[in-house]
């Protein structure tokens, strides 16, 4: 399920998880209407790369999947915690780098 930022009028981003293309053009936080921000959204800054470790669930998988993911990246040299939520657990860029090669993945946003 993507997950889509919402802006709140003093700048405050939130994500919400909806299903592909049923994401409302604005939502409730605790009483406060916050619109959707496609800028949050797309650019790289907002990313959750501002400190490592971080918890990524752009490249996880499913739960019932976590054990596998955890096996599969030990088993390609890169051992990774992976959440009971399926969500791999990065220490550094060096190591999401590697995580993310080892699985047939790249993120233009991070490295060439």
């Amino acid at each position: 399920m993507p997950t889509y930022c919402y802006e709140d009028k003093r700048g405050n981003v939130y994500e919400h998880d909806f299903s592909m293309g049923k994401a409302p053009r604005s939502i409730q936080v605790e009483g406060v209407v916050c619109s959707r921000s496609l800028s949050a959204e797309f650019m790289p800054s907002v990313q959750p790369c501002s400190g490592y470790p971080f918890t990524c669930h752009a490249s996880g998988v499913n739960a019932d999947q976590s054990g596998e993911l955890r096996s599969y990246l030990s088993k390609k040299g890169v051992p990774t915690e992976v959440t009971s939520d399926g969500d791999p657990v990065y220490r550094s860029p060096k190591h999401r780098k590697q995580a993310l090669k080892a699985r047939g993945m790249h993120d233009r946003a991070a490295y060439n």
